[in-house]
Parts: C-alpha cells; structure tokens; sequence
C-alpha cells in the first residue's frame, strides 16, 4: 500500500493512555471512521513481540478500511508483521538503510526539525516527513519547537509531503495556516476525546481551512 497525500490530512498516532478505558482496537477504527486517512502503532512501553501482535490486530481494522498502518521507530517488528511502513525519528534508524532493506513498497517516513534533515530523508528515500513540534506536546514534553515560518520553510524545500506533528488541536491549528503542510499528525486531540470519531471529524474540518 503506497501513501497518497490526501490520506495525510489527518494522521492519528496511538497512546493507549489517552484511551480512558476504550480498547486500541475500537478507538483506532473509530478514528477511521472520523477521517483518519493512516495511523501509527506507537506504543513506548511494551515489547516487540507485543508490538507484532497489537499491530496484527490493528492491520486487519486498517485495511479493512483502505488506511496504511505505520510503526513508530521499528522498522523490523513492521516487517515482521506486515505493516505497510515506520516512521523514523532523528536517533532512528537511517532511511537509507531501512530503504535498502525494506524495498521500495515500503512506506517510509521521517521526522524533521530543520531543512538539511528535510532534504536528507527526501534524498535518502523518505515517503513523508513529519514535522515539528509545532506547539508543545503533551506525549512528548522534550520535543524541540518550532516556529510556523520554520514549518513553512521545512515544508517547501522538499517535494514530499509533510505533516505538521507536536501539540496540535482543533483550537490551535488554525495558527500555522498557510505553512504548505498537507496534514496534521495528532496522539491526545484524537484518542484523548471522549468521542474519537467527533473529534477526528472537526479537525479534519479545522485542518483543511489551513491549507
């Protein structure tokens, strides 16, 4: 399954402490159902065989729906479970070396925080580039921020997609309007909600107005 822009409007990443009783299974799908055009299996805390195993359940959701399923950071657990792809942070490893390992169908995709880590991954091979943090973020307090001329100027130095990621809701989106991102990759604003759908809804909503 390859990414296609318009499947990165909204990009829900998982943390099943946000969940408030509600299985992965379920807040996933309805996230889904809300637009989530592709989700990441982003779980810290547990192992990798764990990981292979929540993924092969989470896969059967996705593609029931048409939605690539990406792992956080480990390329090998996403091979092993037939996941469509990794996301790869800075201290990850390369993209270059997961491509020559993964193939070309393989979805890649890197965080950047500058333009020279833009244009490396895109230049390595990289599908997407997530980038940020463009507020604080709750999931990840030690995130380096960044300023929206600085999302803009990462966004258009490459010819790849990029999604904003770091502290983004519904209410604040609306303050990097017009910084060429093609989405938004949320954790708290969508599995945080009371309803996932609801939520996922108004900030497919919020987010097109920025584009």
């Amino acid at each position: 399954m390859r990414i296609e822009k318009k499947s990165l409007l909204l990009y829900a990443v998982t943390d099943r402490e946000c969940l408030k009783g509600k299985t992965l299974e379920y807040a996933v799908e309805q996230a889904i159902l809300g637009g989530a055009g592709i989700v990441q299996l982003r779980e810290k805390n547990i192992t990798e065989d764990e990981l292979i195993k929540e993924a092969e359940k989470l896969l059967k959701i996705c593609h029931k729906h048409n939605v690539p399923l990406i792992i956080n950071d480990n390329y090998m657990a996403a091979l092993k479970c037939g996941a469509d792809g990794v996301h790869v942070g800075i201290e990850d490893a390369t993209v270059a070396d997961i491509r020559r390992i993964a193939g070309k169908d393989f979805i890649i995709g890197a965080t950047a925080k500058t333009v020279d880590q833009a244009k490396l991954a895109e230049k390595n091979g990289a599908d997407y580039l997530g980038v940020g943090a463009v507020f604080p973020s709750p999931t990840k307090t030690n995130a380096v921020r960044i300023t929206p001329e600085q999302l803009k100027e990462i966004c258009e130095c490459v010819s790849i997609p990029a999604v904003a990621i770091g502290g983004i809701t519904a209410e604040n989106v609306n303050e990097i309007k017009g910084c060429s991102h093609c989405g938004i990759a949320v954790v708290s604003a969508v599995f945080g909600a009371d309803d996932i759908k609801k939520a996922a809804e108004v900030l497919c909503l919020e987010v097109a107005k920025t584009l």
